[in-house]
C-alpha cells in the first residue's frame, strides 16, 4: 500500500507543480494521437477507393450484376460499395446497349419488390431501357407487385411514368388490359390519379367502359373539378358507349397529359442512333416485332403493324393459359393475321385496332376498316397520337429535331396518303398548321406541309383567314415563283376537296332533312366564295410581283378552271369571276396555251350562268341558286372584250369595264400604231401570230415574207380551221358558243 501511494505521489507532485506545461504536453500528446488515426482512416479509404476506382464495372459481366442484386439481403444499404458497383454496371449496360426482355424484367421485379432503398429502386427504374420488346409477363409480374404496396408510392409513380413511356414496346397487350380493374383501382391515389389516367387511356377498348366504372369517374369530377386526365378519360369512354356518359364534355378541347417519356426518350434515341446511325428514316426496327424505332414514344416513322410475336395468338395451339386469362375477355380479331379484304369483310365485329395506332395510317385494309365503322374513338386515338407527334417533332419548333427532318417529311407524306385514301382531313393536321405556320419559313418541309393544307377540313373562312392564310400570304408574297405555284396549286386542291366533300353530303340528303343541308350550305357558300376572293387577290398580287409570268397565269387558270364549272360538274350554286387583273393579263398574254385556256374557262362560264338561270326560272333544282346581277354583268363586261379582241377587232371602243383596255382613238392616235384596231384579233394578236405565220407559209410557200392581211373572207374561215387543228380546243369552244355568225359580217367589213 504504501509502493502504491509513492507511485501515485510524484505524478500529484508534477501536475501541480507545472500545470501550464503539464496541459501543453497533454494537448499535443492528444493532438498527434488524432491527426494519426484520421490519417489512418484516409488512408484506408483512400485505398478502398482506389480500389473502387481501379474496378471497371465493365469487368463485371452483367449476369454478376444481376445474380448479387437478386442475392442481396434485405434492405442493404444503398452506399454498400458492392451495391454501388453493381448499379454502376447495371447503368452502363443500359445506357449503352439497352437490357434485353430477361434483364428487364428481373430488374423490374428487384426494382417493385421493396428490396432496396427508394433511391436504389428509382436508379433502377431510371435505367429500364429496352433494347427490343418488353415481355407482357413482365408488366404483369410488375403490376402485382405493386398490389403488394412493398414499394414506395415515389417509386409507383415512377413505375407508371416508365410504363407509359414504354407502352408501345410491349409485345403485347391483352393480358395488360386484363388488368384493367387494377389501373382504375389507382385512381383513388391522389398522386398516381393523372398518370393511372394515362395509363388507362392508352388500355381502354369498348369492352372496358361498364356503367360503375363511368359513376366512379363522375364522382371523381364531382369531387376533384374538371381535371383534363379525367377530362380525357371521360371523354373516351363516351366515345365508347354515349348511352353512359350523359354529362356534356367539352370536345374540342385537346387532351393534354404530362409527359412521362423524358427520363428515357434520350437513352432510347442513344441507343438507336449508335446501332443504326442517322438519319432514323433509314433505320431498320429494334428488332422482328417492329418496336418503335425513334426518339419518341409515338414516334413509328415507318408506321407498320406490330408482327406476331411469342405472345400473339398467330397460332392457337401455341397460346398458352396464364393465370391472367381466366379473368377473361372479348375475343378479338388479331390485325396482324389481316392480309386481305375478304379477311376484313368477315372479321370486321371483332378487329381490334393495334396499340400503335399509327400503323393504321400505312394499312390499306386498316383504314378501310376506319372508313367503315362508325366508331369515333378510333379518329380520337389517331387524332390524340399525330396531335402529339406533330407538335414534338415538328423541326422548325424545336432546334434539336432540325437533324431528323427526312423522318418528318416521311411522316408527314404517310398522313397525307391516309387522307387521300379516306378523302377526309384529319383536325389535328388543321390545328398543327394553324399553330406551326405562323413560325415556319417556307422551305422546310414544303411539299408536305403544303399538301396537308390542302386537306384542311371545311371551316369558316374568318378563322382560317387568321391563322393560315395570313402568315400564308405573307411567306407567299416573299418567296420564289416556284413556292407562288405551288401554294396555288395547293389552294386548287383545297377547293376542288371542298366541292368533293359537298358533293357526298347531297348526295346523301334526303328530303326530310334539306332544310338542314340549306343552312350548312349557306355557310359553305360564304366560305367558299371568300376562299376564291383570296385567291384572286392572291393571284393579282403575284402576276405583278412576276412581271405576268405564263408559268404563274398557268396555275392561276387552273384554279379559275374549277371556279368556272362549279355549279354544273359539282352541283353548288356559287359563281364567281376572275378579277380584272387576271382576266385581262391572260387575254392579252403571249403565250397561246394561256389564252386558249381562258376561252376555255369563259365557255364554261357561259354554260354554268345558263344552267343556273333556267333552274331557278323553272324551279327544277332542290338548292335554290340567286346569283347576283353584277357577277352576270362582269360576266358580259368580259365577254364584250374578249369578243372585241379576237373577232371583231373593236375592243379599244367597246370595252366598257371600270379596269378594261378601253381608250380614246385620239390616244390611239398617238401612239403611230398602223392597224391598232386589229391588234389583238385572231390574226395579230401576239400568242397567235406564230400560227398565222404557219398557215400562210402552208398556203402561199411562194411568199418569202408573210402578209397577214391575206387572211380575209374565205382565208379567214381556213385559217380558223387551222388554228382547231393545232389543239386549240378552248379557242374554238369559245367561238363556236359566244360568237354568232352574224358577227362574220362586220368582222369581214372591219377587214377590208
Amino acid at each position: 500500500m504504501k509502493r502504491g501511494i509513492t507511485t501515485k505521489t510524484p505524478k500529484q507532485a508534477v501536475t501541480h507543480s507545472c500545470p501550464r506545461k503539464n496541459d501543453c504536453l497533454a494537448w499535443k500528446s492528444n493532438a498527434l494521437q488524432a491527426t494519426g488515426h484520421k490519417n489512418g482512416q484516409k488512408s484506408n479509404r483512400d485505398q478502398q477507393q482506389t480500389a473502387t476506382e481501379d474496378a471497371d464495372p465493365r469487368d463485371n459481366s452483367p449476369e454478376e450484376a444481376l445474380s448479387y442484386l437478386q442475392k442481396a439481403k434485405d434492405r442493404t444499404p444503398p452506399k454498400n460499395e458492392v451495391l454501388q458497383k453493381h448499379l454502376v454496371t447495371v447503368e452502363k449496360i443500359a445506357q449503352e446497349r439497352g437490357l434485353a426482355p430477361e434483364e428487364l424484367d428481373i430488374l423490374l421485379k428487384i426494382a417493385l419488390s421493396g428490396k432496396f432503398a427508394e433511391v436504389v429502386s428509382t436508379r433502377l427504374l431510371k435505367n429500364l431501357v429496352p433494347t427490343s420488346a418488353i415481355m407482357e409477363d413482365s408488366v404483369v409480374s410488375a403490376v402485382s407487385w405493386l398490389c403488394v404496396a412493398k414499394c414506395s408510392r415515389g417509386t409507383q409513380v415512377l413505375f407508371l411514368k416508365w410504363l407509359i413511356a414504354m407502352f408501345d414496346f410491349i409485345d403485347q397487350k391483352e393480358q395488360v388490359n386484363a388488368l384493367y380493374g387494377f389501373f382504375f383501382s389507382f385512381l383513388q391515389v391522389e398522386k398516381l390519379f393523372p398518370f393511372a389516367c394515362h395509363v388507362l387511356y392508352l388500355l381502354t377498348r369498348k369492352k372496358n367502359v361498364k356503367p360503375f366504372r363511368v359513376r366512379r369517374l363522375l364522382d371523381l369530377q364531382a369531387k376533384i373539378g374538371a381535371e383534363p386526365p379525367l377530362q380525357a378519360l371521360l371523354l373516351l369512354y363516351k366515345n365508347f358507349c354515349p348511352e353512359m356518359v350523359s354529362v356534356t364534355l367539352p370536345t374540342n378541347t385537346k387532351v393534354q397529359f404530362k409527359n412521362s417519356e423524358n427520363l428515357w426518350k434520350t437513352a432510347i434515341s442513344n441507343i438507336k442512333r449508335r446501332l443504326y446511325g442517322a438519319p432514323l428514316a433509314s433505320q431498320p426496327n429494334l428488332t422482328d416485332a417492329a418496336c418503335p424505332r425513334s426518339r419518341k414514344r409515338k414516334w413509328n416513322n415507318k408506321l407498320v403493324l406490330p408482327a406476331c410475336s411469342a405472345r400473339s395468338n398467330c397460332s392457337p395451339a401455341s397460346k398458352k393459359t396464364s393465370p391472367v386469362d381466366l379473368i377473361g375477355h372479348d375475343d378479338t380479331f388479331p390485325v396482324e393475321r389481316l392480309q386481305t379484304f375478304p379477311q376484313l369483310l368477315e372479321n370486321i365485329h371483332c378487329l381490334e385496332l393495334p396499340s400503335q395506332i399509327g400503323s393504321v395510317l400505312a394499312n390499306p385494309l386498316l383504314l378501310h376498316y376506319v372508313n367503315c365503322v362508325s366508331d369515333d374513338s378510333v379518329y380520337r386515338r389517331m387524332y390524340h397520337w399525330m396531335g402529339q407527334t406533330l407538335r414534338e417533332e415538328c423541326p422548325w419548333h424545336k432546334v434539336e429535331n432540325q437533324p431528323f427532318e427526312q423522318e418528318f417529311k416521311d411522316f408527314l407524306r404517310k398522313i397525307f396518303e391516309a387522307e387521300c385514301f379516306l378523302q377526309e382531313g384529319f383536325s389535328c393536321c388543321e390545328e398543327f398548321l394553324y399553330r406551326s405556320l405562323p413560325f415556319w419559313d417556307g422551305c422546310s418541309c414544303r411539299s408536305q406541309v403544303l399538301q396537308l393544307m390542302s386537306w384542311i377540313p371545311l371551316s369558316a373562312f374568318s378563322e382560317m383567314k387568321s391563322y393560315l392564310f395570313r402568315p400564308l400570304a405573307q411567306l407567299f408574297f416573299s418567296s420564289s415563283l416556284y413556292f407562288k405555284c405551288s401554294v396555288l396549286e395547293s389552294l386548287r386542291e383545297l377547293l376542288l376537296n371542298w366541292l368533293n366533300w359537298h358533293i357526298i353530303q347531297t348526295d346523301t340528303t334526303t328530303k326530310s332533312n334539306v332544310d338542314l343541308l340549306n343552312t350548312t350550305l349557306s355557310g359553305l357558300v360564304s366560305s367558299m366564295a371568300d376562299l376564291i376572293h383570296f385567291v384572286g387577290w392572291l393571284s393579282t398580287v403575284a402576276l405583278r410581283l412576276e412581271n405576268n409570268s405564263a408559268f404563274l397565269m398557268h396555275f392561276i387558270l387552273d384554279f379559275y378552271e374549277i371556279v368556272s364549272d362549279m355549279y354544273l360538274k359539282y352541283n353548288f350554286p356559287l359563281v364567281v369571276m376572275p378579277p380584272a387583273g387576271i382576266f385581262y393579263t391572260a387575254l392579252l398574254s403571249i403565250d397561246s396555251v394561256n389564252l386558249d385556256h381562258l376561252c376555255y374557262i369563259m365557255y364554261r362560264y357561259r354554260a354554268n350562268l345558263i344552267a343556273a338561270k333556267q333552274n331557278q326560272q323553272t324551279k327544277k333544282t332542290v338548292l335554290q341558286f340567286k346569283f347576283s346581277s353584277q357577277t352576270c354583268q362582269e360576266y358580259n363586261q368580259y365577254i364584250t372584250a374578249m369578243v372585241g379582241c379576237l373577232w371583231t377587232s373593236n375592243v379599244f371602243q367597246k370595252d366598257f369595264h371600270h379596269q378594261g383596255i378601253r381608250m380614246d382613238p385620239e390616244v390611239l392616235e398617238r401612239t403611230r400604231v398602223k392597224g391598232y384596231r386589229k391588234s389583238f384579233n385572231i390574226v395579230y394578236h401576239p400568242a397567235l401570230t406564230g400560227y398565222a405565220k404557219l398557215f400562210l407559209q402552208e398556203a402561199r410557200p411562194e411568199d418569202r415574207i408573210p402578209n397577214f392581211q391575206l387572211i380575209q373572207g374565205r382565208r379567214w374561215e381556213w385559217y380558223q380551221e387551222y388554228l382547231y387543228a393545232q389543239e386549240l380546243q378552248g379557242l374554238k369552244l369559245f367561238i363556236e358558243s359566244s360568237i354568232h355568225r352574224a358577227s362574220q359580217a362586220s368582222q369581214t367589213q372591219t377587214n377590208k
